[in-house]
């Protein structure tokens, strides 16, 4: 903690909102204006032009005002505060009354002097800093197919194997009767992209498919998907296909008990 034993200058009748420098610890200062029968306390960074570019922190401070009589603190605490290059200082607009620090009873201002203290901690603040790569579009050459057999005998999820596609591991999973709110009513399906379980906290990925179920003569797909992967958002799902349209057998996507699956998967960016 810094303490400062100074007179009030600042506090002259005629004074009214100018700003005075008492002190300075390490690259802090505080300053007392006068302002509307206040003393304004707020603590600023100085000597920013030593700082690196873009620079920017945490900090929890608090500012204490003595009292020389009672032989204790008036203290105001910030638990937190964002200091950079558009906002460098924070602190209190009305710290104490004019009238309270100059009434000499009070145990402030003493033999016309005051002391003042600031106690600062400064958090660390790690720099994130991305990168990001732009893939080159893809046409979709790549696909994977699955036929998937005994249909009527799958239980509530069928999951494929992990497949590689785009440099990533991905996973698809079938729910033949639907979930949540298509339960009964339409098919659900999920892509998985598996590695983005190990992503760290800030690596994203952003992937464009397209999800089919072949019939004798038809198709069924949503058209083309997009999806941000991340390690909280691994899933991308989607009601996939009326059941009714499922077991027509007009459409031939079920044939002999089997159904065919298809997946092409374009990854877009990488952060």
């Amino acid at each position: 903690m810094g303490l400062i034993n100074t007179k009030p200058e600042c506090l002259k009748p005629e004074d009214t909102n100018e700003t005075h420098n008492l002190s300075q610890w390490a690259s802090k200062s505080t300053k007392w204006p006068c302002f509307c029968g206040h003393v304004y306390v707020y603590l600023a960074l100085a000597e920013t032009s030593s700082l690196p570019v873009d620079w920017e922190f945490n900090a929890i401070f608090t500012i204490f005002l003595y009292n020389q009589i009672l032989d204790n603190y008036l203290c105001f605490r910030v638990n937190g505060r964002h200091f950079n290059e558009t906002k460098s200082e924070w602190g209190f607009s009305k710290f104490i009354s004019k009238k309270r620090l100059c009434n000499e009873s009070n145990g402030y201002l003493v033999d016309d002097k005051f002391v003042l203290g600031a106690e600062v901690f400064v958090l660390k603040r790690e720099r994130v800093v991305e990168s990001v790569k732009l893939l080159k579009p893809s046409i979709y050459l790549r696909t994977h197919d699955w036929k998937i057999s005994r249909f009527s005998e799958l239980e509530d999820v069928w999951i494929s194997d992990k497949f590689p596609m785009g440099g990533f591991n991905w996973k698809v999973k079938l729910v033949p009767k639907g979930d949540f709110s298509s339960k009964d009513l339409a098919m659900t399906i999920y892509l998985v992209c598996v590695s983005a379980g190990t992503f760290d906290v800030h690596q994203k990925i952003s992937a464009e498919f397209y999800v089919r179920l072949k019939g004798r003569s038809t198709v069924h797909d949503l058209g083309k998907r997009s999806h941000w992967f991340t390690s909280s958002h691994t899933t991308w799902a989607a009601s996939f296909i009326r059941l009714t349209e499922l077991h027509n057998p007009k459409k031939g996507f079920l044939v002999d008990d089997c159904c065919n699956l298809q997946v092409e998967i374009s990854v877009q960016v990488v952060v």
